[in-house]
């Protein structure tokens, strides 16, 4: 079953007490924060407040990320070393801009892992957020097997480009992320990995928020980095398939069990002829419908 990234909820990691509660709001993946949320002063403390939590508190399921502070400052390889001693899932790069920089993550995450005899254990997460982290995005989706996914931030990107992040009553709402949208979620299909799309931080502004979420579900993402348990059920409401979507997907795996019955390469659903693009995306909708909950894998087996 593939691992649902509908919602990333960002967490600071100098608060104890939201570390301690982000999971009864049900993310799917939670990233606890040294990076922009973390003031200098405080970094040394939150990463021991991040491996503490880390190694103490019971996550369940979720899937835990840490987001690090760069190698090029005094704090990326301590934050290294301390989250994978902790045995975080991810590890989740800012401001990615080359594969080189992938590359080099990932050896430091290599010695701390042979040090304590996890070789292979942690993956990598590139957050790509300037106009040439935009250009070398399938560059840098490719750059290490540990790579599970890309982001991209959008307040860096907008200021990089020179212009601002537009707002829910603009009819151009968007326009400025559309093309580091697209690159982010194509340089992810061809490397084989997810794309999650940036935060959006007006609250007061739910409405604008569906908008956006149901916009970047059409581009092609895998889901949305949050900042607010408000906004996991919206997100998870346009990610999982709707009844409709669910039973067409069960209609086209039916016909194809009864052409392989058949001993037949055609395929057909209510006098259609299917191609392989259907079935793809209904295999895809039955693997989301089944990690989201609301199909099991025994409705299948009895059609």
């Amino acid at each position: 079953m593939q691992r649902l990234r509908r919602t990333m909820m960002f967490v600071p990691g100098n608060n104890p007490g939201m570390m301690s509660d982000a999971f009864i709001y049900g993310p799917d993946s939670i990233m606890l924060d040294l990076e922009d949320s973390v003031t200098m002063a405080e970094k040394d403390t939150a990463r021991l407040l991040v491996y503490n939590a880390l190694k103490t508190i019971d996550y369940g399921q979720t899937e835990m990320v840490v987001r690090i502070n760069p190698l090029n400052t005094p704090y990326g390889k301590k934050d290294i070393e301390a989250v994978v001693k902790a045995g975080v899932h991810v590890i989740r790069m800012p401001k990615t801009e080359t594969a080189e920089e992938v590359v080099e993550v990932e050896r430091e995450i290599e010695k701390v892992e042979k040090e304590i005899g996890c070789l292979g254990r942690t993956q990598i997460m590139a957050a790509i957020e300037s106009t040439l982290g935009i250009v070398n995005a399938y560059s840098i989706a490719v750059a290490s097997k540990r790579m599970m996914g890309i982001a991209l931030g959008a307040e860096d990107y907008c200021a990089n480009l020179k212009t601002q992040r537009t707002q829910g009553d603009n009819p151009n709402f968007g326009m400025e992320l559309l093309m580091a949208r697209q690159m982010i979620v194509v340089a992810a299909r061809a490397a084989g990995i997810d794309a999650l799309d940036t935060v959006y931080s007006n609250l007061n502004d739910m409405e604008t928020f569906r908008r956006e979420v149901e916009m970047i579900k059409a581009l092609g993402f895998d889901g949305k980095s949050i900042i607010n348990p408000r906004q996991i059920e919206i997100v998870n409401d346009v990610f999982t398939p709707k009844q409709k979507d669910i039973d067409k997907a069960l209609a086209v795996v039916a016909a194809i069990k009864e052409a392989e019955k058949k001993g037949s390469g055609v395929i057909a659903v209510n006098g259609k002829m299917v191609d392989r693009p259907v079935v793809i995306r209904a295999q895809h909708t039955i693997e989301l419908a089944i990690a989201s909950g609301v199909l099991k894998q025994e409705d299948i087996d009895n059609e």
